[in-house]
């Protein structure tokens, strides 16, 4: 399967949300090249980006998952050149 390099931004608005973000997180590992997490403690947010390097298929999954979580807000950008 074709893979892209894709970057996921994610805004964590709910403190309790972060465990079940770093859990879904875990499981996308193995695609993950680096992660870069910015406390935003005077408006109580967690702002993270993701890159990876994997299928589109792959970033949709992750995406989803993230984005059905209360609280926490998902947006992913994929790069056009195919590996």
């Amino acid at each position: 399967m074709e893979r892209r390099i894709s970057l996921v931004g994610i805004i964590v608005e709910e403190p309790e949300a972060a465990e079940k973000v770093n859990r879904i997180l875990h499981e996308y590992a193995g695609s993950i090249i680096g992660r870069m997490g910015i406390p935003y403690r005077q408006e109580k947010l967690s702002i993270i980006s993701i890159v990876l390097d994997a299928p589109s298929d792959t970033v949709g999954a992750l995406s989803g998952k993230l984005g059905m979580l209360p609280g926490v807000s998902v947006k992913s950008l994929q790069s056009k050149i195919l590996k």
